[in-house]
């Protein structure tokens, strides 16, 4: 095993499979086997997953809610998600916890940091929810803060494509993968797989992160015993 401990960050988007609902429950099953057949290997797990299945602040913004108010409800989309993933995860025969940003009870313990360690180190999956509490940050920067508070190996970003690319490969034909790209590279490039904020807090934290295809089965186990999937965004200075 390569990674003792992993932060995956999913996207709310991908919950909704094909299926045009805010909520697939074949995604939903589909990953929370992936997750299981990883956990049972002894990895940690801990899980931020985004709420743009169900409201997405910024996008809110722009038809005119107010801001804050939009993140507000974007945060409390992300619970609704993990939420689900808690269900899933038991339903399967899983240990979860949910952890939420704000104190929430009794839906989730309000999130500390040492209580999630344990939880981890009990071989509970534990679940992220609410972003960082605040307005203005994304649920990107929300996995990047707690990769780094946990100390996890490496934060892996489960999407629909499976890595880097110049452009939008589900638009452009002619974008190319990156196997590598440094975290400076990507912020210059403006390449749009995580906001600046988090691919800083990273850099600056010296978190690896790897870009992978989370819709093709066991890549999440592929990644955890070593082998090369995706695309990896670090720093020249330091061992991955």
């Amino acid at each position: 095993m390569r990674y003792k401990r992993i932060l995956l960050k999913l996207s709310g988007e991908a919950l909704m499979g094909n299926e045009n609902q805010s909520i697939s429950v074949k995604v939903l099953r589909e990953y929370v086997s992936q997750i299981l057949e990883v956990s049972n290997t002894g990895c940690e797990v801990a899980i931020v997953i985004g709420g743009g299945n169900i409201f997405r602040g910024l996008s809110g913004s722009e038809e005119g809610f107010d801001r804050v108010k939009g993140d507000q409800m974007g945060m409390l989309a992300t619970v609704i998600n993990s939420i689900a993933l808690e269900n899933e995860i038991i339903k399967q025969g899983g240990k979860a916890a949910l952890f939420t940003s704000v104190r929430m009870e009794p839906i989730g313990e309000l999130y500390n940091r040492d209580r999630v360690n344990r939880a981890l180190k009990d071989q509970f999956i534990c679940l992220l929810a609410g972003g960082t509490g605040n307005p203005f940050f994304t649920t990107d920067t929300a996995a990047a803060l707690r990769a780094v508070e946990l100390s996890a190996n490496v934060l892996l970003k489960g999407t629909r494509v499976d890595g880097v690319y110049t452009a939008d490969p589900e638009k452009d034909s002619n974008a190319k993968k990156f196997e590598k790209i440094t975290y400076d590279e990507a912020i210059r490039l403006n390449l749009k797989v995580m906001d600046s904020t988090a691919f800083t807090m990273c850099r600056d934290n010296k978190m690896p992160i790897v870009v992978f295809n989370m819709n093709k089965k066991e890549n999440l186990k592929k990644i955890v015993e070593g082998i090369t999937i995706g695309t990896l965004i670090f720093s020249p200075d330091f061992e991955i």
